[in-house]
């Protein structure tokens, strides 16, 4: 079934944050009402273009599969509904594991071949796709570190922990990209 949309936007082969950063600009070409559709090959883009979109008050229709392919579709909600935000309380990569190790948690949100492949020792894996319903397995009372490859997935996380009644979030900048620690695999 073929699925009509006003704008395609093509985000084949790009990883995390460039199919948001380019669904972003497409939507500005966009009126309100019109769907876009996205064709990302990143399994993480489902979960992250469903949260930026919840985030920034557009309305996240679904996705679709075909082969390797995702096609998400997007309708474009008016601009004044929201602004988008970043998360204000942020932590670097250096801070984390002291602060860690005085009993705070880090969450992983990557995909888990991302954290199979090289994760910091002791984080806690939860993929954003899967922390609306896995937010049970997080302690509202302690410090919890959120880290993603770039900073984006791991700050439109944190939100959501926030709107959750979660009050000692932070978003670890720039996350994974730039971490120089050691690295634990668990393949």
């Amino acid at each position: 079934m073929t699925l009509k949309a006003d704008m395609k936007l093509d985000a084949k082969g790009l990883a995390c944050p460039m199919p948001i950063v380019k669904t972003k600009k497409a939507m500005n070409e966009l009126i309100d009402g019109q769907v876009l559709e996205v064709q990302a090959t990143d399994k993480g883009s489902k979960a992250d273009l469903a949260a930026w979109s919840e985030t920034v008050g557009h309305q996240y229709l679904g996705t679709t599969e075909d082969g390797d392919v995702l096609y998400h579709y997007i309708r474009k909600c008016s601009n004044d509904t929201m602004v988008e935000k970043t998360f204000e309380q942020t932590i670097s990569n250096e801070e984390i594991v002291a602060r860690a190790a005085s009993g705070g948690c880090i969450l992983d949100v990557r995909e888990e071949a991302e954290y199979a492949f090289g994760h910091i020792k002791g984080s806690k894996s939860i993929p954003m796709g899967d922390l609306e319903a896995r937010m049970n397995e997080l302690d509202k009372n302690q410090e919890i570190y959120v880290i993603c490859r770039t900073g984006k997935r791991s700050d439109l996380a944190a939100q959501k922990l926030a709107n959750n009644g979660f009050t000692k979030v932070y978003n670890v900048l720039p996350g994974m990209t730039n971490w120089n620690g050691d690295l634990t695999k668990s393949i």
